[in-house]
């Protein structure tokens, strides 16, 4: 620590030093260095300042988004990861002050301490000889200072060669208003007992300015400002008693001076001039309005009730040996894509499935009361990563992309581990998901040839070793196939057609783009129009979506609806026409009606910036005029000639749609056996390398 604080204080020494020279008193050095630090670190100061301005200012749109994800902590805090990097957010920012204090409050201990080496510049070695010659114990961090006192008292006589040293020390002139600095205020007290006092007066002020002026300070809780100004008091108080004056008088000045630059700060750049208070008061009275309903008390039992099952769970899970298979999931939704997967495992074998969720309230609990080889653990997302990295088991079946990227590590345990990654789309890989996102899997099971394209490619371009690409398919697809046979046998042709409008929330979406002329030239006495966004443009966008179904409340009733209940999706099977941007529901439609969609050409959602790297069309582009019609967003005042046309050319849509599917999926109605044969030759096999 000593090296690293001595090399941290050569530039705070030479300032010092400086300081010193300049006035010939080290307690008004002392005042001039905290004027001088202020000074150099100003730039870092108005960083912070308009950091903390860009809080406040995010401050509506957080509150709003814990108003839309409440009770769904996980969509919360990515949500809000991505305001703070389209914002340009840094909340790390907010511990730079505090890491700048105690660095230089070290500093300023390590200098005041060390006169000797920073003020006049005596060789460490020399030093070192001085004092052991003095008798003065060199293990105390204040050894300097007793030499010094050693020589002024006439206890040692310096060597001859150190005569000029001599003469420095007796022009140091270390007291300031009547008190000697370097005193410890506890040693001696009486007229000392004022300075402790006075640090934690101007703790204080400097708390009190900041919970008034401080432009994120003051939007914080009673708990928060008191809590901290209660605690900087506190140290401020001890701070003064147990280190030398002349630390405390730097504490002192430190503490005024900040007080000034605030209001300067404010001054300069004015918070009022940033932030919409009106917003923000709008803001906390629809989070009070969403509390207002919550039993607290209720909110309180259940967390620790979830805390309590998680405890218990992963004790439950780790007091397990020889485990084989285990299956993560985030959350209930993601079950109907292991369903298959499972059941085909459990028919096939006698093994134990542990299963292991994010959600306290999955499905997978009441399908494990009938099946106990089902093993289900609630592990919350925190408890998950630790228990990824403890990990013993053969093999891990997962559907969550980024493994070893973010915060789901592979084992430390063991290193064979096969990790298996399952498909929850038909999206290509490389573009409809971030850069490297299956990098870190041994084996993808590939809903299609483009995945296992797409895997070989990226292992090329970027010099990855060879990973196992199962052909597998896409369960989901294989479920809604009989529904979609189901519907169609039942389905009626007489009457208004159905067109169903089914866009994405991402950017220059249809809603946000073109609905209005899409409306305008659809709406007849041919077609009934369902309007159904995505459920997180609702989330996201309910202004939008509001005024939206204001504007054609009219044509409501009259071959016009909003579905804004998600509940079902009959809607969506009933339908003989889809139009869509880029949602890959398109493809599930498709795929299960044999009804064609009609694609506009809105922005591409795209993930992975470099996906042009990779020298594969992705299939949300290449499957857009195989499955139906694709049109630019200009082509949208003629809808109605381009829909009238699909419907006459229905017969030949089915057949494009059915040679698509089976060009683009695997094993189409057979993907759970395969995959689950796959698995359970993967297990013996390792099974049978580890008796070896």
């Amino acid at each position: 620590m000593d090296q690293i604080l001595y090399y941290i204080c050569i530039p705070l020494g030479v300032l010092m030093k400086w300081c010193w020279q300049l006035v010939s008193n080290y307690g008004i050095a002392i005042l001039l260095f905290t004027l001088a630090t202020k000074i150099v670190l100003l730039p870092i100061s108005v960083w912070i300042h308009n950091n903390s301005i860009l809080m406040v200012k995010i401050q509506p749109e957080m509150n709003m988004l814990k108003v839309k994800y409440n009770g769904d902590s996980q969509m919360l805090a990515t949500e809000q990861t991505k305001l703070f990097k389209r914002t340009k957010y840094r909340p790390m920012l907010t511990l730079v002050p505090l890491i700048m204090q105690i660095v230089l409050l070290l500093g300023v201990v390590y200098i005041i301490n060390r006169p000797l080496t920073y003020l006049f510049g005596v060789a460490e070695r020399d030093i070192m000889e001085l004092a052991t010659a003095a008798g003065v114990n060199t293990e105390s961090s204040s050894f300097q200072l007793a030499l010094i006192e050693a020589v002024r008292a006439g206890d040692y006589t310096l060597p001859a060669g150190f005569s000029w040293l001599y003469e420095s020390i007796a022009g140091f002139d270390s007291r300031f208003l009547g008190l000697e600095l370097t005193v410890i205020p506890t040693a001696v007290w009486g007229v000392y007992t004022v300075i402790p006092l006075l640090a934690a007066a101007s703790s204080w002020l400097l708390c009190f300015s900041q919970n008034k002026a401080n432009v994120l300070q003051h939007e914080q809780g009673n708990g928060n400002k008191y809590g901290t100004m209660i605690f900087s008091v506190a140290l401020s108080l001890y701070l003064g008693c147990f280190v030398p004056a002349g630390i405390a008088i730097y504490w002192m000045a430190g503490n005024v001076f900040s007080v000034i630059q605030l209001l300067l700060l404010n001054l300069a750049i004015s918070p009022k001039k940033h932030v919409d208070y009106e917003a923000l008061e709008k803001s906390r009275a629809a989070l009070a309005k969403l509390e207002e309903g919550v039993d607290k008390d209720a909110e309180k039992r259940r967390i620790k009730e979830n805390k309590r099952r998680e405890r218990q769970d992963y004790r439950r899970f780790f007091s397990i040996v020889n485990k084989h298979l285990v299956i993560y999931s985030e959350k209930s939704g993601f079950y109907k894509y292991f369903k298959g997967l499972i059941a085909e495992l459990l028919a096939r074998s006698d093994m134990v499935i542990h299963y292991v969720t994010n959600d306290p309230n999955d499905i997978i609990f009441e399908i494990a009361q009938s099946e106990p080889r089902i093993k289900p653990y609630y592990i919350g997302l925190k408890k998950t990563i630790s228990l990824m990295l403890r990990l013993e088991c053969d093999m891990v079946v997962m559907t969550t992309p980024d493994l070893d990227k973010y915060y789901l590590k592979k084992s430390m345990m063991r290193k064979d581990v096969e990790y298996v990654y399952i498909p929850h789309a038909l999206m290509s890989m490389h573009m409809g998901m971030k850069e490297g996102s299956l990098d870190a899997f041994d084996t993808v099971f590939c809903a299609g040839p483009h995945i296992k394209r797409e895997v070989r490619a990226t292992e090329r371009v970027y010099g990855l070793p060879e990973k196992k690409c199962v052909e597998f398919g896409y369960p989901l697809v294989d479920d809604l196939i009989p529904l979609g046979e189901a519907e169609r046998k039942t389905h009626k042709t007489e009457g208004r057609r159905e067109i169903l409008i089914a866009p994405t929330w991402n950017e220059d979406n249809i809603l946000d783009s073109c609905i209005d002329t899409m409306l305008e030239n659809l709406l007849s006495d041919e077609y009934h129009i369902t309007v159904r966004p995505h459920p997180e443009y609702v989330k996201r966008y309910a202004s939008r979506m509001n005024e939206t179904v204001e504007k054609w409340r009219d044509r409501v009733g009259e071959g016009l609806t909003f579905e804004l209940d998600f509940s079902s999706n009959k809607s969506i099977y009933s339908s003989d026409l889809m139009i869509t941007d880029w949602s890959g529901i398109s493809f599930e439609f498709s795929f299960a009606t044999k009804r064609p969609t009609l694609f506009v050409n809105t922005k591409m959602k795209v993930l992975n910036e470099n996906w042009q790297k990779i020298d594969c069309t992705p299939i949300e582009i290449t499957l857009r005029d195989e499955i139906g019609v694709s049109i630019e967003k200009h082509d949208v005042s003629n809808i109605a000639s381009i829909v009238k046309d699909m419907f006459a050319r229905a017969g030949e849509h089915e057949q494009r749609i059915e040679q698509a599917l089976n060009a683009a999926v695997y094993n189409v109605g057979n993907s759970d056996p395969v995959g689950a044969e796959w698995i359970l030759g993967k297990l013996i096999e390792k099974q049978a390398l580890r008796r070896k």
